[in-house]
């Protein structure tokens, strides 16, 4: 049962790192072309609105098995509570990984309840309106930011699996 859980730890962060890669250099580079202006907007939207179902969903998945995933290796909330799970080099990466996941999600609801309805609503009623001049490539390096902090988390997970930081 375990190996299953693993399994499902490691599918999820796959879905969930695939679906940014797969907007950032699948998606935006075709939108980005002349003959796709009109439809930018409108396309960049109703992507982003799946890709943020589905990102959230495995985020979820995430944090569901990384919790059974410690709780199968002996750790529990007594552990958190006395600091035990923090001690070493496991409980170092745990820390640092787990720490990089709260900024992720921090970032994550920055960019889908703050900056994503703005972009969205400049472009449905005024384009040319200037604060988009900022708000668009504030939500382009917060998505960024988000891919790069989940490549430090995945390395974060390797180490897990090899005893941790040393």
């Amino acid at each position: 049962m375990r190996v299953l859980f693993v399994w499902l730890h490691v599918v999820a962060a796959a879905v969930w790192l695939g679906s940014m890669v797969f907007l950032a250099l699948g998606v935006l580079p075709v939108l980005r072309r002349p003959e796709y202006r009109t439809v930018y907007g409108p396309i960049l939207h109703a992507v982003g609105l799946r890709i943020r179902w589905i990102g959230w969903t495995a985020l979820a998945v995430l944090v569901l098995t990384g919790l059974h995933n410690l709780a199968a290796l002996g750790f529990g909330w007594s552990h958190v509570v006395s600091g035990q799970i923090w001690a070493g080099p496991f409980g170092r990466a745990l820390a640092w990984k787990l720490g990089l996941i709260g900024g992720i999600v921090g970032l994550n609801l920055l960019h889908d309840l703050w900056f994503g309805p703005r972009v969205t609503r400049g472009w449905q009623t005024d384009p040319s309106d200037p604060s988009l001049r900022w708000v668009r490539p504030a939500a382009a390096w917060v998505g960024r930011l988000v891919v790069l902090l989940t490549l430090a988390v995945f390395y974060l997970g390797v180490t897990l699996t090899r005893g941790g930081l040393p």
